[in-house]
């Protein structure tokens, strides 16, 4: 049977990937994205939904179908503060979550990030661990947290630094600290589909070095 999938953070490096790879595949009848702005994309399979992220009045009712699928997420720079990346990486996460719950969505697929600990001593790490934490804790039949390393492609805004730094850590990783290897927003994309629509028994995280081998990759390709 055909699903529905929703969509957080389609704008994004990965979430760009992930929309596209939906409407392609033919067990998706419907990708749904919740978004700030109009975007560019069309197509018959696709509904966009201009919301404020902040008000669920804007969105509550129009969370249902399958699939909630989360690449939402923010940078320091980008939020201003660690409260704004708070609020966008945790607490906006966190209620689609849990309105998908209670609107009898039951297969939910996460991005986090490698690292990711509640009890990091490092912010970005322990926001991100404190979601998968609190995501897991509402039980969902099926659930996946995905937790790559740095992301490569295409990213409107240059970042000069983070190029260099993964030019580097894609050198280095081909020979130590594998699980820490740069991955291609595309393949974390379609790990996230495979995640959803695959059975994997119980498991739940997969670590950075696994995500290659639920998407059916292999790395450096």
């Amino acid at each position: 049977m055909k699903q529905t999938a929703n969509v957080i953070g389609a704008t994004g490096l990965v979430g760009k990937q992930l929309v596209h790879l939906l409407l392609q595949n033919d067990q998706f009848e419907k990708v749904r994205i919740f978004v700030r702005r109009n975007t560019e994309m069309q197509h018959p399979k696709l509904t966009q939904e201009v919301v404020d992220f902040s008000n669920e009045k804007t969105w509550g009712e129009k969370l249902t179908g399958d699939i909630l699928f989360s690449a939402l997420g923010t940078t320091l720079k980008q939020a201003g503060s660690k409260e704004k990346e708070y609020e966008v990486d945790y607490t906006f996460n966190l209620n689609f979550a849990r309105k998908a719950k209670e609107n009898g969505i039951e297969n939910y697929v996460l991005v986090s990030s490698v690292g990711a600990n509640p009890r990091s001593r490092i912010f970005y790490t322990r926001m991100k661990g404190e979601l998968d934490e609190a995501v897991a804790n509402l039980n969902f039949q099926k659930l996946a947290i995905l937790r790559p390393s740095s992301l490569t492609g295409e990213r409107k805004e240059k970042r000069w630094m983070e190029n260099i730094s993964i030019s580097v850590a894609r050198l280095v990783t081909r020979f130590v600290f594998k699980k820490y290897r740069p991955i291609k927003d595309r393949t974390v994309a379609q790990a996230m589909i495979n995640a959803a629509i695959n059975s994997h028994t119980e498991k739940t995280i997969w670590e950075a070095d696994e995500i290659f081998e639920l998407a059916n990759t292999i790395p450096f390709n």
